[in-house]
């Protein structure tokens, strides 16, 4: 079953963020290859907006045309960010931080205590603006990308902790 927002939320005058269908996918699947080095398969995502009932992805759209995505898990009261994705073009522009502010909104409302994640070593943008959200490095994993065996930092935000600096 394909869950459904009743509405779109406008996040700016251009930028609108909503439920992922599988109508999606497509635009979805071409900015999942553009971004990472390992892409998921239109399988995987299949699976997670079909049949995993503790999985929520959002797209944004601009000008109806999808410019990225942001894919969530919650089990228990943890919550994780699966990935997060901005096509080539709109990079830079606070698209990916709009993204991880609706996936952190989502979860939190959601009842998630915390939010964690995995993030390449190397990927001084994302770090950084996964820092400026709150988010914390808590442990390094060697070797943890099999493309080519980069490490990746684990990073968690705790909704416990008072973050005067996200709002949250």
């Amino acid at each position: 079953m394909v869950r459904e927002r009743t509405r779109d939320k406008e996040t700016s005058s251009s930028l609108k963020i909503r439920l992922m269908v599988m109508e999606d996918l497509p635009q979805v699947i071409t900015i999942e290859r553009e971004s990472y080095r390992s892409p998921w398969s239109l399988d995987d995502f299949v699976r997670e907006i079909t049949a995993n009932t503790r999985a929520q992805y959002f797209v944004a759209l601009e000008d109806n045309l999808i410019v990225g995505f942001v894919g969530t898990w919650l089990l228990a009261d943890e919550g994780h960010i699966t990935n997060v994705a901005v096509t080539p073009e709109k990079r830079g522009k606070g698209y990916g931080k709009i993204l991880t502010l609706e996936a952190l909104k989502s979860l939190q409302e959601k009842q998630a205590s915390y939010v964690i994640l995995e993030v390449r070593a190397s990927n001084k943008i994302a770090v950084n603006l996964y820092k400026s959200l709150g988010f914390r490095v808590t442990q390094l994993r060697k070797g943890y990308y099999m493309d080519n065996n980069e490490d990746a930092y684990v990073m968690i935000k705790d909704f416990r902790e008072s973050d005067e600096n996200t709002g949250y």
